[in-house]
């Protein structure tokens, strides 16, 4: 048999385990979404780079470029073109 002490200590054990994974595995799963958009971003700019003689327009890929799409997406390499456009 339980005793109350024992069932209090047991929850309160599994309530400490929750807010501490909450706490680790979120910036986990910012890390896993940036790599992820970055890995995309670049795969969509090396496809925009292969239309560079129709479109005129080359964007390297580097680590800011890997950055700016990891962060924003699709939004980044659009922000990317109208940079390239504009200087």
């Amino acid at each position: 048999m339980i005793s109350f002490s024992s069932a209090v200590g047991y929850i309160l054990g599994l309530l400490i385990l929750f807010v501490v994974t909450k706490i680790f595995f979120k910036p986990i799963r910012f890390t896993v979404k940036l790599i992820a958009n970055s890995i995309i971003g670049a795969f969509l700019l090396y496809l925009l780079n292969l239309l560079r003689p129709f479109l005129g327009i080359y964007i390297g890929i580097n680590p800011i470029t890997a950055l700016v799409t990891g962060l924003l997406g699709v939004p980044g390499i659009c922000l990317l073109l109208i940079l390239q456009i504009i200087f």
